[in-house]
């Protein structure tokens, strides 16, 4: 056992708890005012149940014994023999415990993720009976086939170094899906004015996410040392670039907005996560620069067309970017950065085709799957709150208190 892998692994593990919160205030500055509580909720309660769940069967699923390549087993259900010694198979330097909550970060995470396609006009309640089946049903397969021993995209080869595929694209995707299930918000067909209420807290919110994001990609590296170094200060080199893209994008066609900015440092992040612990640090460059552009884009289309009510564009900055970021580590990854990967740049043309490959499968599955769960309840407990609940407010309507209060 290694002190310093573990100390590095437990700090960059709150520093993903972090970015949770951080996801309710970028996402709850977004939305009008009257429903910033409500979206702020969605990931603080989101934090506390799946933390939850995941000790008690969402570990032992994603990273538990094979069984086909697709998901793990329940013999850690519990944590039933997971201790305080190394695991055998994941993160062999630091405590088996440190490498579980670790892993916990990130599924909170990415159940997070999702609620911002379904903000301003789903029932509490059915958020949290959603959010428990998606993680059953959709995170720990994907987690298992990409990160499990055994899994079968990591049979195949697919190259995630700290979620792309299994973060990202799953929860960009999961999003659509949930979006389309629910329908556009009240006015949104006649483009009724739905301004942000709070632009600060998107920027406190990015802010927050910036810095818990080099414990997501740093701490993939599950040791303290170069490898953890390398993924830090791409990580870094994307967002700004990504950042300053938004900025220049904005600037010629009308003016650098904040919210933009902050977003779209937001999107360079996403894209080099699955490439951080594989590609050299000024690959970070084009891979936030890329994802910066093809996310403007695609939100500029979404705009124009007005027929999916995505609400805060979690597909075009999560499921675009990761997209291009998983791609990307196929064309950019070097075994000068990391034995265990190369892409093209290394003569290794065919690691885009597994790429793609892996891709595609959480695309298709995690729509799916994600479809079929939202369908399902709303046939059974409903999923939408009423008419009037959402001219009031979900604030209101679903916990009984105001943002902005007072007199």
């Amino acid at each position: 056992m290694n002190t310093g892998d573990t100390a590095w692994l437990l700090i960059s593990s709150a520093l993903v708890m972090l970015m949770t919160p951080a996801v309710g205030f970028f996402y709850g500055g977004m939305v009008r005012k009257k429903n910033v509580l409500s979206t702020i909720m969605m990931s603080f309660a989101v934090l506390a149940m799946v933390s939850v769940l995941w000790v008690l069967y969402g570990y032992s699923l994603s990273f538990g014994s094979d069984h086909g390549g697709i998901i793990g087993g329940l013999e850690w259900f519990g944590l039933a023999g997971v201790g305080q010694e190394p695991s055998s198979v994941y993160a062999t330097t630091v405590p088996h415990l440190a490498f579980v909550i670790f892993q916990a970060t990130f599924a909170i995470i990415t159940v997070a993720l999702w609620t911002g396609g379904v903000v301003e006009r789903i029932k509490f309640s059915a958020l949290l009976v959603l959010a428990a089946l998606w993680l059953t049903f959709v995170y720990t397969p994907v987690a298992h086939w990409v990160w499990g021993s055994g899994g079968w995209l990591a049979s195949l080869g697919a190259l995630d170094f700290a979620g792309g595929t299994v973060v990202h694209v799953n929860a960009g995707i999961s999003a659509l899906a949930l979006a389309l299930v629910l329908g556009p918000r009240k006015g949104f067909k006649e483009k009724m004015s739905m301004e942000p209420g709070n632009i600060p807290f998107v920027v406190l919110g990015a802010a927050l996410l910036w810095f818990g994001w080099f414990g997501f990609n740093a701490g993939s590296a599950l040791t303290a040392g170069g490898l953890a170094s390398s993924a830090f200060i791409v990580t870094n080199t994307s967002a700004a670039t990504a950042a300053l893209t938004w900025m220049f994008l904005g600037w010629i066609n009308r003016k650098p907005s904040v919210l933009g900015a902050a977003t779209r440092a937001v999107v360079g992040l996403v894209a080099i996560t699955p490439a951080a612990g594989f590609v050299q640090p000024w690959v970070g460059i084009p891979i936030g620069a890329i994802a910066s552009i093809l996310s403007y884009y695609v939100m500029i289309w979404r705009t124009r067309a007005n027929k999916i009510d995505e609400s805060l564009d979690v597909f075009a900055c999560h499921g675009v970017g990761g997209m291009w970021g998983a791609l990307a580590t196929g064309i950019f990854a070097t075994t000068a950065v990391n034995p265990a990967g190369s892409g093209l740049v290394d003569g290794n043309a065919g690691q885009i085709l597994i790429q793609i490959a892996a891709i595609a499968a959480t695309m298709i599955y995690s729509f799916v799957v994600t479809w079929i769960l939202a369908k399902i309840v709303k046939a059974t407990t409903g999923i939408r709150v009423k008419d009037v609940e959402e001219t009031v407010g979900l604030d209101i309507s679903q916990h009984g208190e105001r943002a902005y209060g007072g007199f």
